[in-house]
């Protein structure tokens, strides 16, 4: 009946209701006809529902957290969550991520994203590629650069990208290799940026000087722009350092004037009102109670660093480090005893959301629906 129904109103009528439809309706209607699954399969239909106008009722949250199942070895879980009244609720059953189990801290275990709907699970050596609304993804092919015996390649940060000119998702490594004799201290340290083309599965090295010296915080990651950005320093000052997907290159953005790098304070990147935003926030293991607020500041003006303005300075509860943006004015954080939590901006209101895990381990990404394909994916 509905598919009767539909096709008896005009084409273009019919094209607009399918773009004002969720990702799960969609899935479904592929499977009306033939014409339909090449419809909605196509890249036209595609960019165009990934472009189309949504509102903060269009987000979504996929959020990480790890358990600790032997002294040494942490489970790695995905929980798919919407919202309803500032409330999360699963979409999904959650999934245990078997890849990324490992003795390694699961500190280090953050997602990276969104790009067009797409988020990346990694551990740095281990990458997995989702898009959490049609429930696909893909282990990317281990990066093949190592380094010679009795050096040690330390992955530093990641990021993935879309280069619009190409037309290809990528996702880039930043690494560190020195020599790490097993009697003796290590030597200088050597910058390496390697990168994964996602169509064609090939990693490449690309040839830089010395890059700054990478500065790793939870919540630092961020594709805005069509750049990555993470925090670095440059002779004991903290920069906010770029990497433009498209031209490959990086460049060196200034932190406000008013702000000081020192151990007492430590800073998260997020998107805010569709703006660069800086969350400086108090030291987790810091005991100095006069660092107990927290500044946001807005980059007015991309690239431009003075436009910085500092648009609000809050005093949330003790917090281990930010998470994300939810619904503009929601900022979400991890409590030090690895709960999740919201700060409301607009009412100061705190909330926890009941959802935690091991301490240090929590990481979100607040996202879109997109039918953003992965090649070869696979159901989880």
């Amino acid at each position: 009946m509905v598919n009767g129904s539909i096709m008896k109103l005009p084409e273009d009528l019919v094209f607009y209701i399918l773009l004002r439809c969720p990702v799960k309706s969609l899935m479904r209607f592929k499977g009306i006809s033939k014409a339909w699954y090449n419809f909605i399969q196509s890249a036209t239909f595609i960019n165009l529902h990934l472009n189309r106008i949504t509102t903060i009722e269009d987000e979504f949250i996929l959020f990480k957290y790890s358990i600790k199942e032997e002294p040494e070895e942490f489970k790695n879980v995905l929980s798919f969550l919407s919202g309803h009244n500032d409330a999360l609720n699963p979409l999904f059953p959650d999934i245990d991520v078997s890849y990324m189990t490992s003795n390694c801290s699961c500190t280090f275990f953050p997602l990276i994203g969104p790009c067009n709907g797409l988020i990346a699970l990694t551990d740095s050596i281990t990458i997995i590629l989702i898009n959490p609304a049609t429930r696909n993804f893909r282990l990317l092919p281990p990066s093949p650069f190592g380094c010679p015996k009795g050096f040690h390649r330390s992955v530093e940060e990641l990021g993935l990208g879309f280069d619009s000119i190409a037309n290809d998702y990528k996702v880039v490594r930043l690494s560190e290799v020195f020599w790490d004799p097993p009697n003796d201290y290590p030597g200088p340290k050597e910058s390496k940026v390697d990168m994964c083309d996602l169509s064609i599965d090939s990693w490449r090295e690309l040839d830089y000087e010395q890059l700054p010296l990478i500065y790793w915080v939870p919540c630092a990651e961020t594709f805005y722009k069509e750049a990555v950005h993470w925090f670095a320093t440059i002779d004991l000052s903290m920069v906010i350092l770029c990497f433009d997907v498209c031209t490959e290159t990086f460049r060196n953005m200034k932190m406000p004037h008013t702000f000081i790098f020192d151990n007492e304070q430590y800073c998260g990147l997020v998107i805010l009102s569709e703006s660069l935003t800086l969350i400086c926030y108090p030291n987790p293991i810091s005991i100095d109670q006069i660092q107990e607020l927290t500044h946001i500041w807005v980059m007015k003006e991309y690239g431009v660093s003075e436009s910085w303005i500092l648009k609000d300075t809050i005093r949330p509860p003790p917090i281990e480090s930010p998470l994300d943006v939810w619904k503009n004015n929601l900022l979400l954080f991890q409590s030090k005893s690895g709960l999740l939590i919201s700060y409301n901006l607009n009412s100061d209101e705190v909330k926890e959301l009941k959802l935690n895990g091991f301490p240090g381990s929590l990481s979100v990404k607040v996202y879109k629906e997109s039918l953003t394909s992965i090649p070869r994916g696979l159901k989880l």
